[in-house]
């Protein structure tokens, strides 16, 4: 039960481990691309390029529904990034129950946007666990868990890609083990909650400290895409580093972007102007010069 491209290296894994899928679940197809027609979602269309069941309610809490899902007779449920709840009577159908792969060190972290929350927060570490699903919010009991660094210069679209295959590969250890696992109930203490990221977090404030606005940079990159503006156009940032250098908020301070902030310098590394894909710098600059001593989200 999965659907964006974090999902898919997941069902893949499940396949090559010889796990017998009875059936995948997703969200349903929604109207995408210029032509705005149905297009289904990455798990959906990998599961179909498997030869796999594919079901895709827009709801699991009717009577049939849960009926249908119960009536496959699973072993177990594998979830991760589905996007819908899952009723009580769903959590109980499989012998096994609902294993919900993580992209956290629970407690840490629970919710919608969790790879997000760690970069912009400035966490050192994050990871993955296997959880034992229950009705509440990512408040079920952790079968097993995967610690890795969060680099400097990371994005969470790296950091996506990285635990992706990081909960891959968790999954199928935890299932080979599943009997032997002993469940470890989440500690009160150290709850956060990563809240959806809200597109008005993403306009940079360059009065910032330089090592907040890098997090925001990063943890931002690629949707929505922190922004300032220039030349009365937006740009979106897409890679940052904390550097030397001072000056007024939102200056260029040097060549290849530098940008003094509230405390400190940040150097872009990847950027995107609206209607063009993201470039590194130097591309980015070259279509799109930046002159030392502009201002930055002055307009």
């Amino acid at each position: 039960m999965g659907t964006p491209d974090f999902s898919v290296p997941v069902l893949d894994a499940l396949v090559e481990a010889g796990h017998e899928v009875v059936c995948v679940y997703c969200q349903p197809p929604r109207p995408a691309g210029r032509g705005k027609k149905d297009r289904p979602t990455p798990v959906h269309a990998r599961a179909e390029a498997l030869g796999l069941p594919v079901r895709h309610p827009v709801s699991l809490k009717g009577a049939e529904e849960q009926a249908a899902f119960a009536a496959l007779g699973a072993d177990v449920a594998v979830v991760v990034a589905y996007g819908l709840i899952l009723p009580q009577a769903v959590l109980d159908a499989p012998a096994k129950g609902c294993l919900n792969i993580h992209a956290s060190l629970l407690p840490r972290w629970r919710g919608a946007a969790p790879i997000h929350r760690a970069i912009m927060s400035g966490d050192a570490a994050t990871g993955v666990c296997i959880m034992q699903m229950e009705a509440g919010l990512d408040t079920g009991p952790v079968l097993m868990r995967r610690e890795t660094p969060i680099g400097e210069t990371e994005t969470t679209d790296q950091l996506h890609d990285r635990l992706s295959v990081m909960g891959a590969e968790c999954i199928v250890d935890a299932l080979a083990t599943l009997d032997d696992l002993t469940p470890e109930v989440q500690p009160e203490e150290g709850v956060t909650y990563a809240h959806k990221i809200d597109k008005a977090e993403a306009a940079i404030d360059w009065s910032k400290p330089a090592v907040e606005i890098s997090r925001q940079i990063r943890g931002l990159a690629t949707f929505p895409g922190a922004w300032t503006t220039h030349k009365d156009q937006r740009i979106k940032l897409l890679g940052a580093e904390v550097v030397d250098g001072q000056g007024a908020a939102g200056t260029v301070l040097e060549g290849g972007l530098v940008v003094a902030c509230g405390t400190g310098a940040v150097r872009i590394t990847r950027a995107q102007r609206a209607g063009k894909g993201a470039q590194d710098i130097d591309t980015f600059l070259r279509g799109w010069p930046v002159e030392t001593g502009e201002v930055l989200g002055s307009e």
